[in-house]
């Protein structure tokens, strides 16, 4: 299945330490730019996170911002009179210099008496692990939502590829009847042309033989106008959209082998564009060979489907 390159993705883990938070915001990109805002504590998890977001994700800007709290001891019923006479002491330094600093609040205190504010206990043992938790975590809930978004995109564009079908196919059915059509209008305009140009020089050639040399000459422009094989790549080419739009295990066909490639999806969407591309030359192709009005509109409507489903791609990791 298709993963959409725009998604959102949080989570939050705990323990007696403290807790961290996560959140991943994604949206397209031609390549994988990962934005990661953590603070200075936890610089530690930077390089850990980048890779596990290296693993797992493959196209896209990625902006993912973390932050953290640290527990306070609950037990704490009193002040430490030590780190009381401590903070007074700085206080009156502090104010020694510049007369309004403010005193310190109760809740600071509190945080000083239970040793949890002046960053002591942020070991990269205890913190490193519990950002990686919660980046697996918010990884996943990401995914998940790049996939149902990945699937609302292959929907509309399985249906536009249904629409590319039907046009290549009413073409096909009147080509036959168009190239007949077509011929027939060349060997006349050449019929006239000839009988304007000598009306009695060609009393030497037989009618058959000059009907013949007509018709030699128009066919050979009837097949400069042939359209066969635009038409087959179109179906080549849909056909192969169909199979990039499947799910993964349809692709696979239910082999472990085959599923393999796929898992390395990341170069689906590129894929795609390379593919449109294929699609458009085809259809720009259809329409300077086109000898009829039907064949013009015909051309005109699939560069339009291919534009929409291009723009749809955009998406597409």
């Amino acid at each position: 299945m298709i993963s959409s390159m725009t998604a959102f993705g949080s989570a939050r883990v705990e323990n007696e330490a403290g807790s961290v938070s996560l959140e991943f915001r994604t949206v397209n990109n031609r390549f994988l730019d990962v934005s990661l805002r953590l603070p200075d504590d936890l610089r530690a998890a930077e390089q850990p996170l980048r890779e596990l977001i290296g693993r797992t994700l493959n196209r896209g800007k990625i902006d993912a911002r973390l932050s953290y709290s640290l527990a306070v001891a609950r037990t704490v019923r009193a002040l430490d009179a030590g780190i009381l006479e401590e903070q007074a002491d700085l206080l009156a330094q502090a104010r020694s210099v510049i007369p309004d600093t403010p005193a310190p609040r109760l809740e600071e205190l509190l945080q000083a008496s239970s040793g949890g504010n002046d960053g002591r206990g942020m070991e990269p043992d205890t913190w490193v692990p519990m950002c990686l938790q919660a980046a697996e975590q918010a990884l996943a809930e990401l995914q998940a939502n790049r996939l149902r978004e990945g699937a609302r995109l292959a929907t509309a564009m399985l249906e536009q590829a249904g629409q590319m079908q039907q046009i290549v196919d009413q073409v096909e059915q009147e080509q036959p009847a168009l190239l007949e059509e077509h011929r027939s209008k060349i060997a006349r305009k050449l019929q006239d042309a000839l009988n304007a140009v000598s009306p009695e020089g060609f009393a030497q050639i037989s009618g058959a033989e000059l009907s013949a040399r007509i018709a030699q000459e128009s066919s050979l422009f009837s097949l400069r106008v042939d359209i066969a094989e635009e038409l087959a790549r179109l179906r080549s080419h849909i056909s192969e959209l169909r199979h990039l739009l499947a799910p993964a295990e349809s692709r696979s066909n239910g082999s472990p082998s085959s599923a393999a490639p796929a898992k390395k999806a990341g170069s689906t969407g590129k894929r795609l564009d390379f593919l449109f591309q294929e699609m458009n030359r085809e259809a720009n192709t259809l329409g300077s060979k086109s000898a009829s009005l039907t064949v013009t509109r015909a051309a005109i409507d699939l560069k339009l489907l291919i534009e929409q489903l291009r723009e749809q791609a955009q998406n597409i990791e």
